[in-house]
């Protein structure tokens, strides 16, 4: 017998392993294709919304229900839009709410503080006004009442909604007046104000060039990455039936096997 091997095609079997595999790849194609077009119809949705928040900050504002209307409002038609009320400042309760402002309108911004004043409401009722942002060295000025604007007056500030304190936010800071969201359930209870409060904040207007507090910062902040998310699922749907094919291609190409030749 010859010790020289003679090439011959190996026969291939397909089993249920190699059926199941192409299914589930196939399946995962269509899962990310899915996945693709759900993150591009939330990406129209978002963009819908950040235009008619848009819309809403420059429409005519509402005048705010009686305080006894409060607990069935609709927050959300008051949020990002104008709103009026009318009454006066409570000066000896402001409270400073910390923050980090980027992309301001005004000269000032980084870190430092809201500075938040309770505004007694015609009729009853208290609204927390966002008086503006302050830099931080000089936040603590601001507690002061003497800097307060005084006397009965109408403001039209912009509604935003509570912000929610997380499972590491700190407790308020009450020698310093300090809180770290703007939670008016939490303003309030460090203020020391009672009654009915408005579960909205008011975002004051500019008062002009450089003036301390710097108002008119509402900010729309809606995370929209969803057209990265689409590009990624997208991206794995053209991957996988690519690997797909080609590792269907190395089961079905022809392999060889050595056999030894006769003398």
């Amino acid at each position: 017998m010859s010790t020289d091997a003679e090439v011959v095609p190996a026969r291939r079997k397909f089993g249920l392993g190699f059926w199941s595999f192409i299914v589930l790849m196939l399946a995962l194609t269509a899962m990310f294709v899915a996945l693709g077009i759900w993150q591009v119809d939330r990406l129209a949705w978002k963009e819908g919304l950040i235009a008619e928040v848009t819309a809403r900050l420059n429409q005519p504002p509402y005048d705010l229900p009686a305080a006894d209307q409060w607990s069935t409002l609709d927050l959300d038609t008051f949020t990002y839009h104008p709103v009026t009320v009318t009454g006066q400042y409570v000066p000896d309760k402001t409270i400073l709410s910390f923050t980090s402002l980027d992309g301001a309108k005004g000269k000032y911004e980084g870190p430092g503080d809201w500075v938040l004043t309770p505004f007694a409401i015609d009729g009853g009722g208290t609204v927390f006004i966002n008086r503006g942002f302050v830099p931080q060295a000089q936040a603590q000025a601001f507690v002061d009442e003497k800097t307060v604007p005084k006397g009965h007056m109408s403001i039209t500030g912009i509604g935003v909604a509570p912000e929610q304190a997380g499972p590491f936010t700190p407790g308020p800071d009450a020698a310093r007046r300090t809180e770290w969201v703007r939670d008016p359930t939490r303003l309030a209870a460090l203020a020391g104000v009672s009654g009915p409060v408005l579960a909205l904040t008011l975002d004051a207007p500019a008062a002009g060039p450089g003036a301390l507090p710097q108002g008119g910062e509402t900010t729309i902040d809606f995370p929209n990455n969803h057209l990265g998310y689409a590009m990624t699922w997208f991206g794995f749907a053209l991957l996988t039936p690519c690997l797909l094919a080609f590792w269907v291609w190395r089961q079905v190409r022809p392999q060889t096997v050595g056999k030894p030749k006769q003398s």
